[in-house]
């Protein structure tokens, strides 16, 4: 019923449409469960693959994306449709309207989003009440939540690490994992972020805070980088080497990208802001190939680009992906989409380990 549901959906502006959509997840999260973090059609006593990355057991590889749930509306709907990971934000200290409307737009022929959306969100005061209200209620199943944090527009680039920080304080107890977002292209001077000793800074104090709240809270809540797809070779051999020494807990590659690979003379190509779908997976793949092979099988990749198929994923764990998350692929394809990448197999990734619940 999907392709049905979809063509209604498309025939709404695309942020409306989106906001039609999680109208409809957070009610649909309402309803009595049934395994959240399964597939609908799964059950864990038949057999399910667990993989075991960053201490944590995921019941299959698939998550969903940081920038579909920005507050934290819809987790339980969106556990409900399979997913084994669910990353909410980008949730910035304070609330924010983002760019001006229109800020995302679909290319239908190349199943394909463009979007300048700004990390739009009702900060982290809010998020935080809500999820300690989805903590409370309980209803998530073997579903991760990874919050996905980031800088207000005008917060100076200096003082960055502020933000980041007051996020990591505020959504700790709430998270099973906190994402740096420093490859958004829709904040002015973010992705400056990523690079030499701007890096080196903003980690530096990361790491010391995240130490302090492990301390503070009983228990140690990995950290990852999202990083570009845009980025040299040159800049990726740094940026591993300071997700090495600082012992960064994992890497997501990659967010949007500010190239038109194919697009070119695309009517949209134009439009401002970070391309996602089918166009990105070869720059996606590229990237997870390149990190995995300077950060060697220990430090966990994430990979994330244009997975709009099984065969898309499979090509993502080969290249060294521990775990995936789609987006855009979720848009186009729809649920089936989670069913079909939960069923591949952990051949190809780096998880620690993987087993059999019986």
């Amino acid at each position: 019923m999907y392709p049905l549901l979809r063509s209604l959906l498309f025939l709404l502006d695309a942020e409306t449409s989106h906001e039609v959509t999680m109208a409809a997840l957070r009610l649909y999260g309402a309803l009595p469960a049934f395994q959240p973090g399964l597939p609908p059609g799964t059950s864990r006593a038949a057999g399910e693959a667990t993989r075991q990355v960053m201490g944590m057991s995921f019941a299959h590889p698939v998550g969903l994306a940081a920038g579909l749930d920005k507050d934290a509306r819809a987790v339980e709907g969106l556990a409900r449709l399979g997913f084994s990971f669910v990353e909410v934000g980008t949730v910035t200290p304070k609330p924010q309207p983002g760019n001006p409307r229109p800020r995302l737009f679909r290319v239908p022929e190349a199943s394909a989003l463009i979007n300048r959306m700004g990390f739009n969100n009702l900060g982290m005061v809010e998020m935080s009440r809500r999820l300690e209200a989805l903590r409370r209620r309980d209803r998530l199943g073997s579903t991760r939540v990874g919050i996905n944090v980031g800088k207000n527009k005008d917060t100076p680039l200096d003082v960055a690490s502020q933000d980041y920080t007051a996020c990591m304080k505020t959504l700790y107890p709430y998270a099973d994992y906190l994402t740096l977002n420093l490859s958004s292209p829709n904040t002015p001077g973010l992705r400056t972020l990523q690079s030499g000793d701007a890096l080196a800074a903003l980690l530096e104090r990361i790491k010391d805070c995240q130490a302090k709240l492990a301390t503070q809270h009983g228990r140690r809540v990995p950290v990852l980088l999202k990083v570009a797809p845009d980025l040299a070779g040159e800049d990726l051999e740094i940026i591993a080497r300071q997700l090495v020494a600082f012992e960064i807990d994992g890497i997501i590659a990659t967010n949007t990208t500010i190239s038109r690979p194919g697009l070119q003379s695309h009517p949209l190509a134009g439009q401002a802001g970070g391309l996602s779908g089918s166009p990105l997976l070869p720059l996606a793949l590229d990237v997870v190939g390149q990190l995995r092979q300077l950060l060697g099988p220990d430090v966990p990749v994430i990979g994330v680009g244009g997975i709009m198929n099984a065969e898309d994923g499979r090509a993502m764990l080969a290249r060294g992906a521990d775990l995936l998350q789609i987006y855009t692929g979720l848009i186009y394809r729809g649920p089936a989409l989670v069913r079909a990448l939960s069923r591949l197999p952990p051949e190809g990734g780096h998880a620690e380990k993987v087993s059999v619940d019986s």
